[in-house]
């Protein structure tokens, strides 16, 4: 299994590494301030994606999206509605130690206390906020893509099961 100084992602890639670990269940929060979503530039590949993470074996959901959010972002989450749950078989990604693994994740819009408390941690490089059309133009990694075409193109359908 070839290392890699990156995380690398892949979404409907014939090429895509075959997974070597269990399937990774994860929450990714989209985050809104006037217009504009918050994303974050990954510190394991230097790329945006949304905020979020994996879920420990004794969190809800829930509590794994606040405990992401406030580890990433320093945010307190004061309400969550879920928005989709992207369980395709070809979102995959391989990090840096070698592991492979299929993701499927929870998307939730979140609300959140106070904006003044934001700031970025060690896992990422970077945070910042985009205008729908500034999202194109950016380097997304390949999972985070198809989840921000479903929310700026969603016409209040909610709690999808998506590809």
């Amino acid at each position: 299994m070839p290392e890699t100084s990156k995380a690398e992602f892949f979404y409907r890639d014939p090429y895509a590494p075959r997974p070597n670990r269990p399937i990774g269940v994860g929450v990714l929060a989209i985050i809104s301030c006037d217009g504009a979503l918050l994303l974050e530039r990954r510190s394991d590949c230097g790329r945006w994606g949304l905020v979020g993470g994996g879920i420990e074996a004794e969190e809800s959901l829930e509590a794994a999206l606040h405990r992401e959010v406030r580890e990433e972002t320093g945010l307190e989450v004061v309400g969550q509605d879920l928005f989709a749950v992207f369980p395709g078989p070809s979102r995959i990604v391989r990090y840096p130690d070698g592991n492979v693994v299929r993701l499927v994740t929870f998307v939730y819009e979140v609300e959140v206390e106070d904006f003044g408390t934001l700031r970025h941690s060690e896992e990422s490089e970077e945070l910042r906020f985009f205008r729908s059309e500034q999202l194109p133009a950016l380097d997304v990694i390949e999972t985070a893509r198809p989840i921000l075409e479903a929310y700026l193109s969603a016409d209040g359908a909610r709690g999808l099961l998506l590809e």
